[in-house]
């Protein structure tokens, strides 16, 4: 800003030239009301300019993520003002800053070298390849020098990915039949072929597909059934929705077997998402009930549904929160909701704080113009740093490097906060982030003490996504049996999320299984990670096995 425009009605606004200028002047004159009202639009100004930066680096952007440049320049900015560390009040909060900084890592990161975009992947090694021979036109063929016809050296290789369209088949099971005709015995007929209903019409593949299509990629029964139609069958949605229901039906137990699973495993995660049902007697026809979202040590999910929410309306009927809670003992992994209170106040169960959700509180105060949670925000980025360094390492080496690394950043955090709280309104943006903080702070610093303990909830919350953008398709439930059943296919396609299973080609197998009927000790190795690992050991047996070299 180079031009001086007060916009009071005293004498300063008729003044025009460069601001340095201008203020001499007052100040020669001794005006010194008109300089506080100078200096006044001044800070006013520059304010607006930061909100307008944060509104510029924030928009468009689809996560929380902030960038290690625009942090730079956004601590670089907080420094050369000297917020917050001028004030004679609180000379603690400049030594809290410096610290904070120092802890974050933010300097050092700036000096590493861009890492370059990477290349583009060739297609993977298991598709097959279908040779597309592209041959010189007739009109090239001849030498142009001699006339004679030209041989093929050798063929310039593109790899290019290709879509064969799905079609539907008629499956024509034809079961052998044996009989002995020396003596006419009693004859012997194969097995009837794999269907998810006895007597049904449809094959297991396609069921499969079916729950799928509708659960996993939000593609509604409806407009299943005019892809049906393109592939040249018609399949009433009545049909498909039967085939749906049935299909979940058939899955029930392995649902209650994961549900079992997730509740001994070592560390359990909890959180919800809302699915809207009809309901005839609610205010506009519908009312709101809650998948809540479990996953145990990282390889099985499980949702329950519940009618509400809330902590209060839930039927006699439904598994909510506080009844999975009152059968957990151990670490679990949840935000700080009042709802989990009174569970969380029995000394076996340990809560373990979500670091997303605590994080999630300065972003906001940093996209609402505070450039002070930049600090914050640069210290939770060296933290997930280091999560992405010792990703896939054992539990003790994972702690080890916590305890070296994690635990000075985390201290020099909350250290900040509490350097901050007595100094910031509790309702500012700031003041909520850091009240979050402070409150949780034993819980959002579990996971240094152990490696098992994860940094945040985002596990669950990632397989919430599935669960949101398949609802915004599909709308609704159309009853709580239905939002019953929608969990049941939720848990099971995130099972298969989780180990990283085709659902597709575990349904076609598990499906027909379960419709033969199972005894109970068989179930367990049902689920997709025992499904996996006896494929896996399977194909390992059936591999030869090379010769050991001399």
């Amino acid at each position: 800003m180079s031009e001086a425009a007060p916009t009071t009605a005293r004498e300063p606004s008729e003044k025009r030239g460069p601001v340095l200028e201008v203020l001499r002047e007052l100040l020669t004159e001794r005006r010194d009301e008109d300089v506080l009202a100078l200096v006044s639009k001044l800070l006013s100004q520059n304010t607006e300019l930061q909100r307008r930066l944060m509104r510029m680096l924030s928009g468009g952007r689809k996560n929380e993520g902030v960038s290690t440049a625009q942090l730079r320049l956004l601590l670089d900015a907080l420094a050369a003002t000297g917020t917050d560390t001028s004030d004679e009040d609180a000379p603690d909060l400049g030594d809290a800053n410096a610290k904070l900084r120092g802890a974050s890592g933010i300097d050092d990161a700036a000096a590493k070298p861009a890492k370059q975009p990477p290349l583009r992947k060739p297609p993977g090694a298991q598709l097959p390849r279908v040779d597309n021979v592209i041959t010189v036109p007739a009109a090239d063929r001849p030498c142009p020098a001699c006339g004679a016809e030209r041989t093929c050296i050798g063929h310039d290789v593109t790899e290019v990915i290709e879509l064969e369209p799905a079609r539907v088949i008629v499956r024509v099971d034809r079961r052998e039949k044996l009989g002995c005709q020396p003596c006419d015995g009693q004859l012997v007929r194969a097995p009837v072929g794999d269907k998810v209903v006895s007597g049904g019409r449809l094959g297991s593949t396609l069921v499969a597909a079916l729950v799928v299509d509708k659960y996993d990629d939000g593609l509604p029964l409806h407009r299943q059934k005019r892809r049906f139609e393109r592939m040249g069958v018609d399949l009433a949605v009545s049909t498909l929705a039967d085939q749906v229901t049935w299909a979940t039906d058939l899955m029930r137990p392995l649902w209650r077997l994961a549900i079992n699973q997730v509740l001994t495993s070592i560390v359990m995660h909890l959180d919800a998402t809302g699915l809207p049902v009809l309901d005839r007697d609610a205010p506009g026809g519908k009312r709101l009930g809650a998948l809540w979202g479990y996953v145990g040590n990282e390889d099985v999910a499980a949702y329950i549904y519940t009618s509400t929410g809330k902590k209060s309306g839930q039927r006699p009927d439904e598994l909510g929160p506080e009844d999975m809670l009152a059968r957990r003992v151990g670490y679990t992994v949840a935000d700080a909701s009042n709802l989990f209170d009174s569970s969380f106040e029995r000394p076996e169960l340990i809560e373990c704080g979500c670091n997303m959700h605590g994080r999630r509180y300065w972003t906001k105060a940093l996209d609402a113009g505070d450039t002070r949670a930049a600090l914050p925000i640069a210290a939770y980025k060296k933290l997930y740093e280091i999560e992405a360094k010792i990703r896939g390492l054992a539990r003790d080496d994972k702690r080890a490097v916590r305890q070296a690394e994690s635990k000075p950043v985390f201290d020099e955090l909350v250290a900040w906060t509490k350097a901050y709280k007595a100094h910031e309104p509790p309702a500012s943006g700031l003041g909520a982030a850091i009240r979050y903080m402070t409150n949780h702070q034993e819980a959002l610093g579990r996971f240094i003490e152990d490696g098992a303990i994860p940094i945040d909830n985002g596990i669950v919350e990632r397989l919430h996504v599935r669960a949101a953008l398949t609802r915004k398709n599909y709308l609704f439930a159309g009853s709580d049996t239905g939002g019953e059943r929608a969990a049941i296919a939720y848990t099971i396609l995130g099972c298969c999320r989780l180990v990283g299973v085709n659902p597709v080609e575990y349904l076609t197998d598990v499906l027909p299984r379960l419709a033969r009927g199972l005894r109970l000790r068989d179930v367990p190795g049902m689920l997709p990670a025992a499904w996996k690992a006896a494929r896996q050991a399977a194909v390992a047996i059936a591999e030869p096995v090379p010769p050991p070299v001399n």
